[in-house]
């Protein structure tokens, strides 16, 4: 079976499925990319459906037997060698296939200590950096997203943050829930400017937080679901090298765009 070969991040991803409902929502979400055949892929995925029941909530098990790591959810098993680069994954439909590969990206992002998935959108400023917006669900992302076109939308729900590699940089991510990510595949690697903590407020204002509230005001916004202790000491070392490389600030804002006044 010949694969579906995309690009997540800087990651050559080759992905075989046995639906061909599956094969139309990488189409639909996963921009295609015909360069780079002769390159060897970043991650190795196969997606089987028929599995488990539909979403019951986010609670995610882990366990591992022998050298297999499994991610397990009502509506989906995700099974993956020692580092993540090759897995199988079995879903229940389309919504648990989009997070069960959120959550295989992530942990491989971690684990090779690239970088992080941040719960949050992102939007290129005027002045061509990108500006990050951080929040759980209900606290204002898809809200900002929307409000900050025509600017170039990154993410909506899960921000792609590479970390290691000099000044924090920002993918275009096809992890969302509204925008559509082939508006960006031109766009990025781009240089991350600022992070936001959102709050809806009846006036805009920005405070700048300390690294050690950013720190904590951030670690519950990652998308990460730990199988050990020395993978979460990697996820907490990402996390200190970017809040010490980007200022993140608290933002109150109203629902318009007049709260960029005070970014970019």
């Amino acid at each position: 079976m010949k694969p579906y070969v995309t690009i997540i991040g800087d990651h050559l991803v080759h992905i075989t499925a046995n639906s061909a409902s599956f094969l139309l929502f990488l189409k639909e979400h996963f921009p295609p990319t015909l360069s780079e055949q002769e390159r060897k892929p970043d991650l190795v995925i196969r997606i089987e459906g028929g599995y488990g029941e539909k979403f019951q909530n986010y609670n995610v098990q882990t366990f591992a037997q022998g050298d297999i790591k499994y991610f397990q959810r009502s509506d989906y098993l995700i099974e993956a060698n020692q580092d993540y680069s090759c897995a199988t994954i079995s879903v229940h439909d389309d919504l648990a296939l989009k997070h069960a590969l959120m959550n295989l990206y992530s942990s491989f992002i971690v684990h090779h200590n690239w970088g992080l998935m941040i719960h949050s959108s992102c939007a290129i400023g005027k002045e061509g950096l990108a500006h990050l917006f951080a929040g759980h669900s209900g606290d204002g992302k898809s809200t900002v997203a929307a409000l900050s076109r025509p600017r170039t939308i990154l993410s909506d729900e899960a921000t792609l943050v590479r970390i290691n590699n000099g000044q924090p940089t920002i993918y275009n991510s096809p992890f969302r829930s509204d925008s559509n990510a082939m508006e960006a595949i031109e766009a990025g690697p781009i240089p991350l400017a600022s992070i936001q903590i959102l709050r809806q407020a009846v006036k805009n204002h920005r405070t700048k937080t300390s690294k050690a509230d950013a720190f904590l005001q951030l670690t519950d916004k990652i998308f990460y679901w730990r199988h050990s202790s020395e993978n979460l000491g990697a996820l907490f070392s990402l996390l200190r090298m970017l809040i010490g490389k980007v200022p993140v600030y608290e933002l109150h804002f109203q629902k318009n765009d007049s709260f960029w006044e005070l970014i970019s």
